[in-house]
């Protein structure tokens, strides 16, 4: 079966918190043919575990090479990669998801109000205006 894996499974199987539902989700992408994984649940995968679960950045970066590293899994491996530049700069995954996809939809200027993100996109060399 093609499966499409929302966040929440995605964080049962790498959190395991709640033992029946990491089983459930588990064997759901164990016997999956493919895995697609979309951006936003990828954003969303990162935001709840480092927020709501308090991993580092280095242990969420890791969960993502590992999912992106499966030969199952089907992602915008460009822009999840654009994510997890950011991320090792210091910025959020988020940011240099929406930094890519600007610039993918023909977008020339990220506006901002996120002083780190603009300075993190500048030092990657997208072009960026700070507004206020």
């Amino acid at each position: 079966m093609r499966i499409v894996a929302d966040a929440n499974v995605l964080i049962r199987a790498v959190v395991g918190d709640d033992k029946h539902q990491a089983h459930l989700a588990m064997e759901a992408l164990r016997l999956a043919d493919e895995i697609a994984i979309s951006l936003p649940a990828f954003c969303e995968f990162v935001w709840v575990l480092e927020q709501r679960y308090q991993r580092s950045r280095a242990s969420v970066a890791a969960a993502i090479f590992t999912l992106i590293s499966d030969r199952r899994v089907a992602c915008d491996r460009s822009a999840v990669d654009a994510g997890l530049a950011m991320m090792h700069a210091g910025g959020d995954f988020a940011d240099g998801v929406i930094a890519f996809e600007g610039r993918r939809l023909g977008g020339e200027v990220l506006i901002t109000f996120d002083r780190q993100a603009a300075k993190l996109i500048a030092a990657q060399g997208g072009a960026v205006e700070l507004l206020g």
